[in-house]
């Protein structure tokens, strides 16, 4: 069975996409005694790098075709530190996709209690690697995205989706 194959029956699913259960490496913990702002973005990478293998986007997509997903915007809300020894994982979100570009948010739990620590919000392009500009995806690719996206489109959208930096208003 191809990751192609497996992913079919989670492309259908209305629920976002689980991620395995990740650890917190020892040392991406910073002087504060919590996990370094900068490995969030390492396990949100993780992440979506399998769900772009259910996709049809991973490594294999790169050599075979020469196309490939370059992050164009990336978001990270930190909510509650994450420690050494907690176990996490991460649940993605397909909120948008056009010819090109594909939106998600992603979630970053604690795997066993549930409490959100962080979200990343990102805009991922599609790129020709021939040119290295954006391009369309191809139509078998293009009709998985929709299939994620259609069954994604009946999830309720978690608070914080759109949001931007900014001092709060008074």
């Amino acid at each position: 069975m191809t990751m192609i194959d497996a992913g079919d029956d989670v492309l259908q699913r209305p629920a976002p996409f689980p991620a395995s259960v990740m650890q917190i490496e020892p040392q991406w913990i910073d002087y504060n005694g919590h996990l370094n702002m900068a490995y969030y973005n390492v396990m949100f990478d993780r992440a979506i790098d399998e769900l772009w293998l259910r996709i049809g986007i991973g490594p294999g997509y790169m050599k075979e075709r020469n196309c490939s997903t370059f992050t164009a915007e990336c978001h990270v809300r930190y909510l509650r530190e994450i420690h050494l020894g907690d176990p996490v994982q991460v649940s993605i979100l397909l909120v948008a996709a056009d010819d090109k570009r594909l939106h998600t948010f992603k979630e970053l739990r604690h795997a066993t209690e549930g409490w959100l620590s962080a979200t990343s919000e990102n805009m991922t392009l599609h790129m020709d690697m021939n040119v290295r500009k954006t391009a369309p995806f191809p139509p078998d690719i293009r009709a998985r995205i929709d299939a994620l996206a259609k069954a994604h489109s009946t999830v309720p959208r978690p608070e914080g989706i759109g949001r931007k930096v900014a001092m709060p208003s008074k």
